[in-house]
């Protein structure tokens, strides 16, 4: 008797697989992902049990379905959405790394680090602070965005590869290094351009991170010579005003050096002011600072960890001679170039004046001894790093094959290649590829 036929319009009962074949894994009910089920059965047991029926037994984790081997296998599987034939990117391509530091110290959100807490859609972020000194202004809508955001320019697709290293720690990182390739067309979106672009920035708020933005490269990772200015970077007093406390005149002197390193002043003509203020300050005054100077949080371990890869080092200071010396004696530092003072051989004071045979260590001269000093030790610019926050730092941070703007004034934060604002000038070496553990390894 044939069965009838379902009513028109009611859909057919779809089959059940019974719970006593399946079991609470998908992977384990599918044959093909798992070993099979050991078989043992012999003759003897066919004969003995030959009388009774045949009834297959299934077990909860069985598959009566045997694997095909054709279709099946074991491992070396890649899940692309790309075709087969376009394989990996072709050796050569362009690399940029972007090294992020999250700023645990300032946080901005509720949790210090971004990693411990689950965004609420509708989460708002707090009302927009600019750190200080990172601008020219508090004021958001007068923050200049360079370049201007692109968005009417069509985006050419390209295939894109990611990768990642925490550099100091795997549970909540506070620095990450982020490789990907290839960069955008030079066409569309310079180097220099997407340093500065307005989508970065937003990145840095909204997650309270810095980031540092380098073309990867074998001189990337090893470098040969650093320079380094001295007054809020190496160490973190400004020399002359606390020279100018001798004579009470700090006030005017701190005034002038504040507009002088914001580039709001020419450096040469600026100094020469502030010195002639310092007229009649007895020349030890040099050694009595010696106790006052306080050396920045990072500098004589980064200096060690240099040291100890071979480089160079040099401190081009726009302040004093006799204290970048100590100061490199006391970080060894291999070059101390700055300005000197004239002292009157008679009463022993400073005459208020510099002394004519010896150049203004200004930008210019800066850079050309950042020059000056690869060249004599044969290092290419490219494997060079400069460190400095004065707005007569930026022609070295430039030309330098790494220029890093230290917690610096507010014109060379936008003006320079890159910039950072932590607590240790032991960052430094993240930018370089260094992870915590080798950077311990260096300083031990």
């Amino acid at each position: 008797m044939s069965t009838p036929n379902p009513p028109s319009g009611a859909r057919p009962t779809r089959p059940v697989l019974q719970q006593n074949f399946s079991s609470s894994s998908f992977i384990h009910d599918h044959q093909q992902y798992k070993p099979s089920v050991p078989y043992n059965q012999t003759i003897g047991n066919v004969l003995e049990n030959a009388e009774e029926p045949s009834l297959p037994v299934f077990t909860r984790n069985a598959n009566p379905i045997s694997p095909d081997p054709k279709r099946v296998t074991d491992s070396g599987i890649i899940h692309s959405i790309f075709h087969h034939q376009e394989g990996l990117l072709p050796l050569g391509t362009p690399k940029l790394v972007a090294t992020i530091f999250y700023k645990a110290s300032d946080p901005i959100h509720l949790h210090p680090h971004p990693d411990s807490f689950t965004h609420v859609p509708g989460d708002k972020l707090p009302h927009p602070m600019v750190p200080v000194g990172s601008a020219p202004t508090v004021d958001m809508d007068k923050i200049p965005r360079e370049p201007p955001v692109i968005e009417s320019l069509p985006t050419p697709y390209q295939r894109m590869a990611t990768s990642h290293r925490c550099l100091d720690r795997h549970d909540q990182p506070r620095v990450v290094e982020v490789t990907f390739a290839p960069p955008p067309n030079p066409d569309y979106l310079t180097f220099s351009d997407l340093r500065k672009h307005e989508s970065i920035w937003r990145f840095e708020r909204e997650w309270n991170v810095e980031v540092v933005l380098q073309k990867e490269s074998v001189f990337r990772r090893h470098k040969r010579l650093v320079v380094f200015d001295m007054d809020s970077t190496l160490i973190q007093n400004e020399v002359i005003d606390e020279i100018a406390k001798f004579i009470g005149v700090e006030a005017q002197v701190s005034e002038i050096t504040a507009r002088a390193m914001n580039g709001e002043l020419d450096f040469s003509e600026s100094l020469k002011e502030r010195v002639s203020l310092l007229k009649g300050v007895p020349a030890d005054v040099f050694e009595k600072l010696k106790s006052v100077i306080t050396i920045s949080p990072g500098a004589k371990d980064l200096c060690k960890a240099l040291k100890r890869l071979g480089c160079k080092l040099a401190v081009l200071s726009g302040g004093f001679q006799p204290l970048a010396e100590w100061l490199a004696g006391e970080l060894g530092i291999d070059y101390a170039h700055a300005n000197h003072l004239e002292i009157d051989p008679t009463s022993q004071t400073l005459t208020g004046r510099l002394v004519d045979s010896y150049p203004i260590i200004d930008a210019n001269q800066k850079r050309a001894l950042l020059y000056s000093i690869a060249a004599d030790h044969k290092i290419d610019i490219s494997q060079t790093v400069s460190v400095g926050d004065g707005a007569n730092d930026l022609l070295m941070l430039h030309a330098a094959g790494l220029g890093v703007a230290w917690r610096a004034k507010s014109k060379v934060q936008l003006e320079a290649p890159t910039r950072l604002n932590g607590e240790s000038l032991v960052d430094v070496l993240y930018l370089i590829g260094m992870t915590q553990e080798e950077v311990e390894e260096l300083i031990v």
